[in-house]
Formats: structure tokens, C-alpha cells, sequence
């Protein structure tokens, strides 16, 4: 595996030289400013990447006003109490993309949003969540969120301004050509392995997550 160092020049090689990429490199959220967001803007992002998720993204977003009013502002007591009569008014609502499969999430993360209030909160858990477990943090996503499988919580965490990779095709094939695995990783195993990888080259390079991601996925 190549120190950030070497990697961080092919990019640099690729992309105008050093000061041209990090000009277009992206930096993560304070913990403090990640603790201040308000739960509603937390289910606003996630929901987002749900419903672009397979879908075309541009559409998504040119109704995203819409989304914001059919869903009350994505205010996490009302979507967690959405009634039958509310689910199946949405399912009319052309202000937004009608796939009750992914309305129903919002209920359902919503819900899960309302229990980490008994765990100091969505933004001290998904935002303090320690980068060095990044994985971990995923791993609950997945489990106690709903549809936020694969890339989908990434990118979730990623707008959301915390500290994230993103397993892109690009950097997917970068940690394949840097032997850390050989394939998109999807098991446990080969996930504790990129996790590892992300944090060795945190510790040569003082950066995040988020700066090497960009770094990775720019350097091919």
C-alpha cells in the first residue's frame, strides 16, 4: 500500500499540480457545528439519498422544494406519526417522486432518529461518531435506519458535512489497486480492512476521511 503522500501526487499529477487539488478538495463539519443540526435537516439529507438512490439525481433535487412542504419540513414527530391518510395522500402528491416504498422510510427513520434522542441526540451520535470506526457508524445506519444500505448512508453523511469515505467506483478502484481488496467490498471483513487502510493513511497525513476519499477517487 503506497504512503498518502505518493497517492496524494498522482492525484495532484492528474489534477493541475497540488494547489489545483486542493482547491477541490472538500473538508467535514466541526463536532460542534455536526451537534447543532437540527434533527429535521438530519432526515432531510438522509431522505434525499434514499430517493436518489437508483433514481436520476437532477429530478430529485428540482423537487426537492416540493419534498420539503409534502413532508412538513421533515419536522421527525410529525413523519414519525404519519398516518395511513398521510402515507396515502403522498402517494398522490406530485410534488414529490411517489414510491411508497421510500415514503415509507421517512417514517421509519424518523422513528429511528427519535431513538438516538435517548442517546444523546442525531447529532452527537451520527455527527461525534469517531472516524476511526467509520464502519461502525455504517453498520448502525444499516441496521437501525432504513434503505441505508451500500452507498446510500455515505452519501447521506457525506452532505450532512461529517467526516465520511465514500466507496465510488473510482475510490473503490484505488483501494483494489492499493491491495487493501480485491473486489467492491461488501462483507464485514473487507469493510474492517478499508477502515483500517483510512485510518493509516489519517495517521501519515493528519487529514480526514473526507480529504482522502477525494484524494482517492481523483488520483485515477
Amino acid at each position: 500500500m503506497h504512503h498518502f503522500d505518493e497517492i496524494h501526487a498522482l492525484a495532484a499529477a492528474r489534477h493541475g499540480g497540488a494547489a489545483a487539488l486542493e482547491a477541490k478538495l472538500t473538508r467535514p463539519a466541526s463536532a460542534a457545528e455536526l451537534a447543532a443540526l437540527p434533527e429535521d435537516r438530519w432526515l432531510s439529507v438522509i431522505t434525499k439519498c434514499v430517493f436518489q438512490a437508483g433514481f436520476n439525481w437532477k429530478v430529485i433535487e428540482a423537487k426537492w422544494e416540493g419534498f420539503e412542504a409534502a413532508f412538513d419540513g421533515f419536522d421527525i414527530g410529525r413523519c414519525a406519526l404519519m398516518d395511513d391518510e398521510k402515507f396515502d395522500a403522498l402517494l398522490q402528491d406530485a410534488r414529490i417522486v411517489r414510491n411508497g416504498t421510500k415514503i415509507a422510510t421517512v417514517r421509519d427513520n424518523a422513528a429511528f432518529l427519535l431513538e438516538l434522542r435517548a442517546e444523546g441526540g442525531a447529532g452527537q451520535v451520527l455527527g461525534g461518531w469517531p472516524s476511526t470506526d467509520y464502519v461502525g457508524l455504517l453498520d448502525l445506519l444499516k441496521r437501525r435506519g432504513s434503505r441505508l444500505g451500500g452507498t446510500t448512508a455515505q452519501y447521506a453523511m457525506r452532505f450532512a458535512g461529517r467526516d465520511s469515505f465514500i466507496l465510488s467506483r473510482d475510490v473503490t478502484a484505488r483501494l483494489i489497486a492499493e491491495g487493501v481488496v480485491d473486489k467492491a467490498p461488501s462483507s464485514k471483513k473487507a469493510m474492517t480492512q478499508v477502515q483500517a487502510a483510512f485510518n493509516t493513511w489519517m495517521d501519515q497525513s493528519g487529514r480526514s476521511l473526507t480529504e482522502i476519499s477525494r484524494v482517492l477517487a481523483m488520483s485515477l
